[in-house]
């Protein structure tokens, strides 16, 4: 009769043996790599039986959070650092860093014009953001996407409180101009703490992290011929920049927010001074030609 450690890498063997014929070459990579992974792991921590089904129910718990406004395992992908790590290994170095999706991200914002305000709660001091696409030869990107959300100046997204905010605050789908521009007014979000009442906060409270990110505001930038970017701009002056919940944080998309007094600027931007203004220039990478097998 054979040895456990011989047995257990008898089965490892026999699962990944398993997907031999599964017909995507890259799915068959994808399943045989996860299966060596998660086999080592368990042959490395050793875990018993019963913290095995406390594994299995924490990651049922955290599937039967996730809601059309919250997803927990996208949240769980965040706090683990995974998140983070996928977009930094699908990097090629050529354009803007990228940030995680988050989990608050919805399916379609509304569309809304350059100039246009994403704050639908007219409170706070106004803030200006102004954005330029390029690619990454420095040529400007007309009709560009760019996908924007953010929190309130109190740390709400507008999922989180749909009996406090219209639903698209703080959301809004822009089109850049003929030089890649776009402006928009908004508040300065605030820092804010990740959802902490479902199977993530209590992975938290157990491992004494705490729940908080940096103030920031997402896009996401899609151009015809390039690869979409999912990204972050970072408050300067915000708390957490150096231990963000979700390791999100990169020193070059951290952006000052600078005071602006000057009244006549103000009435320029369809603000009142004193205001904040951000200007933010986002370097998109052409997708690579096709390869005479993809062609």
């Amino acid at each position: 009769m054979p040895g456990t450690d011989e047995a257990a890498e008898a089965i490892t063997a026999a699962v990944v043996d398993s997907f031999r014929d599964t017909p995507d070459p890259r799915l068959r990579e994808l399943l045989q790599g996860l299966v060596r992974h998660l086999h080592d792991y368990v042959r490395e921590v050793r875990p018993t039986t019963q913290e095995w089904e406390h594994a299995v129910d924490y990651l049922t718990a955290v599937g039967q959070t996730c809601d059309p406004t919250r997803q927990e395992f996208i949240l769980l992908s965040d706090v683990l650092g995974v998140s983070t790590l996928v977009e930094t290994v699908n990097e090629r170095g050529g354009g803007t860093e990228s940030t995680v999706l988050g989990p608050f991200h919805v399916v379609e914002s509304p569309r809304r014009a350059s100039g246009d305000s994403v704050d639908l709660m007219g409170a706070g001091t106004p803030c200006v953001v102004s954005l330029r696409v390029r690619s990454a030869d420095g040529s400007p990107l007309a009709a560009a996407s760019v996908d924007v959300w953010q929190c309130t100046e109190d740390g709400f997204y507008d999922v989180q409180q749909p009996d406090v905010q219209p639903r698209g605050n703080g959301r809004g789908l822009f089109r850049t101009d003929h030089e890649g521009r776009l402006w928009f007014r908004t508040v300065v979000p605030s820092h804010y703490p990740i959802p902490t009442d479902g199977p993530v906060g209590r992975l938290l409270l157990a491992t004494g992290r705490h729940p908080y990110r940096p103030a920031h505001i997402h896009f996401i930038v899609e151009a015809d011929g390039h690869r979409p970017l999912t990204t972050h701009m970072f408050v300067a002056d915000s708390p957490y920049q150096d231990s963000d919940a979700v390791f999100a944080v990169k020193e070059s998309l951290v952006v000052d927010f600078a005071q602006v007094d000057d009244a006549d600027k103000a009435r320029a931007y369809q603000v009142t001074a004193p205001f904040r203004m951000a200007e933010f220039d986002i370097v998109v990478e052409p997708e690579p030609e096709p390869t005479e097998d993809a062609r």
